[in-house]
């Protein structure tokens, strides 16, 4: 089997794995199990109906913004997530990233923004994840759950209110809102590659800080011949030879089924290195 094909028989599975709880898709209910106390690794909305465990941005959301308790189980998990794996998680484990990559299948002309735009554009996720955290200390409100996560509303507030006349009938100005931007960011998917995850997602820009430092590394070899290929394959548009490790890198392998000298190598353990030759 093909490195791509097991990984996304491995997307697949970790979706489905968080999202167990059939009846809930059936019933319009939430799962209430103690598994709940649990954070998955990546974005996958707690009152989605199928979902095994909490999502933990909206755990760290939750957890600041009750006053007076450190939110140490939360960051203890993101911590260890990002040491660990660092954006792996967003490559393998996260079901938007799987819902991105199966849109980019779609036979359309990709599209890669010039530079001077792209680049700025890579900070609003930090600024996001700022915002994340700010807000949730500012005020109980999980701020950016509530005003611009569409995984929320994928996930949850669709099905939910889909099953519930109760819950449709509170459907008010904001659920709009997120369905638009829900909307903007599925259509831009089809032409750009992962764009929630370049531009927008704070557990991504989180996870990323840790692409340099923790345990699973990408090293480039003398080997490189310096093609192009690597960096033509990448669906985050990374200088792979001169930053294999960079913070926007989700480990996807497209660079190492691309590189026609074998130069690239990925695991646990490996240090950073620059090409030579």
């Amino acid at each position: 089997m093909k490195r791509q094909h097991r990984r996304t028989l491995v997307q697949v599975l970790a979706a489905l794995g968080q999202n167990a709880y059939i009846p809930g898709f059936f019933r319009g209910v939430i799962f209430q199990g103690s598994s709940k106390l649990l954070c998955v690794p990546g974005l996958n909305c707690y009152s989605c109906p199928g979902a095994l465990g909490a999502c933990p941005l909206g755990s760290l959301q939750a957890a600041l913004g009750r006053r007076g308790r450190f939110p140490a189980y939360v960051l203890g998990s993101l911590l260890l997530f990002g040491v660990v794996l660092g954006r792996l998680v967003c490559g393998f484990l996260c079901p938007f990233g799987l819902l991105q990559d199966l849109l980019a299948r779609v036979p359309l002309r990709k599209l890669r923004l010039p530079r001077w735009l792209d680049k700025p554009l890579r900070y609003l996720k930090y600024g996001l994840l700022l915002f994340l955290v700010i807000g949730a200390l500012m005020e109980a409100a999980p701020l950016f759950c509530k005003f611009i996560c569409p995984v929320g509303l994928l996930e949850a507030g669709l099905p939910l209110t889909l099953l519930d006349a109760r819950l449709a009938a509170l459907r008010g100005p904001l659920f709009w809102v997120k369905l638009g931007l829900l909307a903007v960011v599925l259509l831009i998917s089809l032409l750009v590659e992962r764009p929630f995850c370049k531009y927008l997602c704070p557990l991504g820009a989180f996870y990323g800080l840790f692409n340099g430092v923790g345990f699973y590394r990408m090293q480039v070899n003398a080997a490189c011949i310096h093609c192009g290929k690597c960096q033509r394959a990448c669906p985050m548009g990374i200088d792979v030879p001169h930053a294999p490790n960079s913070p926007e890198c989700i480990r996807c392998g497209k660079c190492l089924d691309a590189c026609p000298c074998g130069a690239i190598q990925a695991g646990i353990s490996h240090t950073q290195s620059k090409a030579t030759g």
